[in-house]
C-alpha cells in the first residue's frame, strides 16, 4: 500500500513571529541575569565604580604581592568577629595606603609624564613593588 505524502506549507508570518518571540525570549533572559554593578563604600582614591575583577586584582596583585601582606594588613576585622570590615577606617594602614597610592600616582604623572595613571595600570612605571618589593616595611625595619 502506497501512502501519500502531503507538502506541509509553513507560513510566513507564523515563521517571522515565532523567530521574534525566540529573540525577546533569549535577550529578557540575559538581561534578567545580569548581575548589579556592585558598589563600594569608603573608596577615596580608586574609582567608585571600579569593577570587583579589577579590584581584587589591585587589591592581590599590587598590595598583597607588593608588600606581602594579606587583607587584614589595612582592614580591621568586622565587629561581629566575622571576616573583615572593609568599610572602616579602624586601622592607620589603610590612610596610609591611600596616602601611598596619591604619591605613586603623582610620581607618575610628574616625572613619567603619564596623563591618567591608575593604581593597577600595567604603565605605571612607579607601584608599590618599586619601594617595597614584597616587603610591608620598604627598609625591613617596623
Amino acid at each position: 500500500m502506497k501512502l501519500k505524502t502531503i507538502p506541509v506549507k509553513i507560513n510566513r508570518k507564523l515563521l517571522v513571529i515565532a523567530f521574534l518571540a525566540a529573540s525577546i525570549s533569549v535577550t529578557a533572559a540575559a538581561t534578567i541575569n545580569q548581575p548589579e554593578p556592585v558598589h563600594y563604600e569608603n573608596l577615596k582614591v580608586l574609582p567608585k565604580d571600579i569593577s570587583a575583577h579589577d579590584l581584587q586584582s589591585i587589591m592581590a596583585d599590587d598590595f598583597e604581592d607588593g608588600l606581602g601582606v594579606t587583607c587584614g594588613f589595612c582592614h580591621a576585622n568586622s565587629k561581629n568577629g566575622h571576616g573583615l570590615d572593609f568599610v572602616s577606617d579602624a586601622k592607620p594602614e589603610k590612610e596610609i595606603t591611600r596616602q601611598m597610592m596619591r604619591m605613586t600616582i603623582g610620581i607618575n604623572k610628574k616625572y613619567f609624564k603619564l596623563k591618567h595613571p591608575k593604581i593597577g595600570n600595567a604603565a605605571l612605571v612607579v607601584s608599590c613593588e618599586t619601594c617595597h618589593k614584597g616587603q610591608a616595611f620598604p627598609d625591613g625595619k617596623l
